[in-house]
């Protein structure tokens, strides 16, 4: 009971520290966004901005891959938490992305499909913010475990990495303390999860080998090219 305690005393002060530094970027009257993929993970993060006071618009890149158990996720979160989610989607049409074999560039050039999906939708609101806020972890790649708390990116941008030496434990007692849902393909056996086509069950021993299985790719384009 001690050592529980004393976990969730250190988890409070985190979160302090992160409303901390959403006050100090308001103070500065920068404009704020965060990013979510609306995992599991991820919901802990939308919980401490939706408490903040600070006005952060809150992105959902719709790469129209996803699970339909993740959009419909999304929109139960929107209502749970009372935020607005803004859709930010490719302007290069899906007919547009097919190879010459006619098949989807993910199944030949993932690398290309997250440019098309991700990368590039998402770089108009690097130009108009001032700090992006994603909840990238340490722990989830060899990429993540070189970034810092705040890093800077392309437009003169400023990411901001609130979550990036929290773990799994942590991010389990944090749902669990505020009785936060958890993804419904969780329960499956699908713990990291981004679109359909490049996403498979998880495997105990590496959380993101359930990504991108296969391919010599390891990290989404998010955190590879909008990073300096």
């Amino acid at each position: 009971m001690i050592l529980k305690y004393h976990f969730i005393q250190s988890s409070l002060m985190t979160v302090n520290k992160i409303y901390k530094q959403l006050n100090k970027y308001q103070k500065l009257n920068k404009k704020i966004f965060v990013t979510s993929s609306f995992q599991t993970h991820s919901i802990p993060l939308l919980h401490i901005i939706s408490k903040s006071k600070v006005d952060i618009d809150i992105l959902f890149i719709n790469t129209g891959f996803h699970f339909p158990e993740t959009v419909t996720f999304k929109d139960d979160i929107s209502n749970l938490l009372d935020i607005n989610i803004i859709d930010v989607q490719s302007q290069v049409s899906k007919n547009q992305q097919l190879n010459e074999e006619g098949h989807f560039y993910y199944t030949s050039d993932s690398d290309l499909c997250c440019l098309l999906n991700k990368t590039q939708p998402l770089e108009p609101f690097l130009m108009q913010y001032d700090i992006w806020i994603s909840g990238v972890r340490a722990n989830q790649s060899a990429v993540r475990n070189k970034m810092k708390t705040e890093q800077e990116a392309p437009f003169q941008t400023m990411r901001f990495h609130p979550m990036l030496d929290w773990n799994q434990k942590q991010i389990y007692e944090y749902r669990l303390k505020y009785n936060l849902p958890e993804h419904p393909l969780d329960k499956y056996g699908y713990q990291s999860i981004g679109c359909a086509p490049c996403t498979r069950k998880f495997d105990i021993n590496d959380e993101r080998n359930a990504r991108w299985f296969g391919q010599n790719k390891t990290e989404c384009g998010l955190h590879k090219d909008l990073i300096k």
